[in-house]
């Protein structure tokens, strides 16, 4: 039973490794190609005005300034990621899959 489990856990973290494309039924490489960029830079646009609407601003008194802190005081960190969940959400929206590239 051991020996299944860790068969089981090399081959997904082999899958966890192996490239990743868009595919849909209906769609040649033009249009994956297309509807990848295009979603990329919606997504590129919302992240970037995401994180422009989140700025942090620090408290300012007589004497002192305060800056904020906390997991919330950096939203540009995150930027990377938010525009890859958005792109991920877009396509799959249009109807595409991730799926593992062909081997070469």
């Amino acid at each position: 039973m051991r020996r299944i489990a860790t068969l089981l856990t090399l081959a997904s973290l082999a899958a966890a490794c192996a490239p990743m494309q868009w595919a849909r039924q209906d769609a040649g490489a033009e249009q994956i190609g297309r509807d990848e960029q295009e979603c990329r830079q919606k997504a590129r646009r919302e992240a970037q005005n995401r994180a422009w609407m989140h700025r942090v601003e620090p408290v300012v008194g007589p004497g002192f300034v305060v800056w904020p802190s906390g997991a919330t005081v950096d939203p540009f960190g995150n930027q990377l990621l938010e525009e890859s969940r958005l792109t991920q959400f877009c396509m799959e929206s249009k109807g595409y899959m991730l799926v593992p590239a062909p081997k070469k």
